[in-house]
């Protein structure tokens, strides 16, 4: 689903001022109006599962979802099978003409209450773990409102799992105060075994339910 040019599709309302947040009650958020969950998705073979994740994310109750894609990302998934608005580099530039123009990485980290970058790939991580912002979803990381939650989930092969560099680059984003939702060991598409695939698609969504019943608790007191 693509944005409409020159409009940000369900932002307006945080503009010139953010709504109320939400208010929650048990494990899952009752809200008064939509929790919005931006997925940020990177080039890694696990953005296959995309489409599967965004489903899953839209069962839950009072959750709105919108997706930041790279562009080495597109070539994993077809933007038809994914059910929300789906936001790319090109929409950044397109949007702004003029001063007064919306900047669209701003608009989103303002629009959404949490972050979850699944999956995570090795160039990203080094981009995010040395502040590096040059395309739409490392501008968002970039500008992310350390109050709010930021989920990351790491994906590569195994030798580069393994690599030094990894290990700081992982303990840097945590460093952050961003949340690491780990790797499992599996065969992976390439054919090596070991760690460095996406953690499966529940455990993604079970983390991201158990931060949003930890935030509307923390809303409550």
């Amino acid at each position: 689903m693509e944005p409409s040019p020159g409009r940000l599709p369900e932002l307006e309302a945080t503009r010139p001022h953010m709504e109320p947040r939400a208010s929650c009650a048990a494990a899952v958020p009752l809200v008064e109006r939509q929790f919005h969950v931006l997925v940020g998705v990177t080039g890694s073979v696990a953005a296959l599962k995309l489409p599967l994740l965004v489903s899953r994310l839209l069962e839950i109750p009072g959750l709105e979802v919108a997706v930041v894609t790279t562009e080495r990302a597109k070539h994993f998934y077809s933007p038809q099978d994914v059910p929300v608005t789906l936001y790319s580099d090109a929409d950044e530039w397109e949007m702004w003409k003029h001063r007064s123009d919306p900047v669209l990485h701003i608009d989103l980290r303002r629009w959404a209450d949490l972050m979850l970058v699944a999956p995570l790939d090795a160039n990203t991580l080094g981009k995010v773990a040395s502040g590096i912002c040059d395309n739409l979803l490392t501008c968002i990381i970039r500008a992310w409102d350390p109050s709010k939650p930021l989920l990351f989930c790491p994906a590569m092969n195994t030798t580069m799992w393994e690599h030094p560099i990894t290990a700081r680059q992982v303990d840097q984003l945590k460093a952050f105060g961003y949340v690491e939702i780990q790797c499992v060991a599996k065969k992976l598409v390439c054919g090596d075994q070991g760690l460095g695939a996406m953690a499966e698609v529940s455990t993604i969504v079970d983390k991201v339910k158990e931060v949003l019943s930890w935030h509307c608790g923390s809303q409550q007191s």
